[in-house]
């Protein structure tokens, strides 16, 4: 009876092992892995209203300070996974420093913002880990689209994470001669050969699924991460 009772123990435990096994293993990964590589793919959407972007251009005379306007921006991102897509687009438009001559002439000869409306960032790929919640520090790479022209481009960005929301801060040097644009420097003025950028933007996080169900159809800029 006893050895019975025994041989019965052992083809439950080999019946059940391998299952058991199993769960144990995923919930002992599950413990060990930090909440950001479990978390799946979240969407920000840019709030225009609450995203400011600022320029200067350094010269002989003085330092010529300016802004420009969000026009739309969504990010797709796995947190943890470095894969990141979606478009940060600018209203070239929109651009203003104060002075009306300046500035027509920064639309009609540097930027020619008729022929180029938008000004694109479209990230590719980030290093760093996006915290569910204080700072980060990731940097960012992918393409910039200024004046009809795609350049491949990496940023420091600084995200604060709060509440189910995103804060993004950076700091771009644009080096828009070498890109290809005209230095409106003249035989007086004399005016870096590169503009300086500010970006400082806030967003919503979301999950994916979501995100895709609540935006309107046309509107859903991002494109899956590559």
């Amino acid at each position: 009876m006893g050895i019975t009772l025994m041989r019965m123990k052992i083809r439950f435990m080999r019946q059940i092992g391998a299952p058991f096994f199993l769960v144990a293993t995923a919930c002992l990964v599950a413990l060990v892995l930090p909440p950001e590589s479990r978390a799946q793919e979240s969407v920000v959407q840019l709030d225009p209203a609450q995203t400011k972007i600022d320029f200067s251009l350094s010269g002989n005379f003085h330092t010529v300070h300016g802004t420009f306007s969000l026009k739309n921006g969504t990010i797709r991102f796995d947190p943890a996974g470095g894969k990141i897509s979606g478009d940060i687009v600018v209203d070239a438009k929109s651009g203003e420093s104060g002075n009306t001559g300046r500035d027509s002439k920064m639309h009609r000869e540097i930027l020619e913002s008729a022929k180029f409306p938008e000004i694109v960032f479209a990230p590719r790929q980030f290093t760093g880990t996006v915290a569910a919640a204080g700072n980060s520090n990731l940097q960012v790479s992918g393409q910039f689209r200024l004046h009809g022209h795609d350049h491949d481009f990496t940023v420091p960005v600084s995200v604060m994470s709060e509440s189910g929301q995103l804060t993004v801060a950076c700091h771009l040097t644009i080096p828009y001669v070498q890109w290809g644009m005209k230095n409106p420097s003249n035989f007086l003025l004399r005016v870096s050969d590169k503009v300086e950028i500010d970006i400082r933007a806030t967003g919503r996080v979301q999950s994916a699924g979501t995100a895709q169900l609540e935006t309107a159809p046309g509107t859903y800029r991002a494109n899956p991460a590559q």
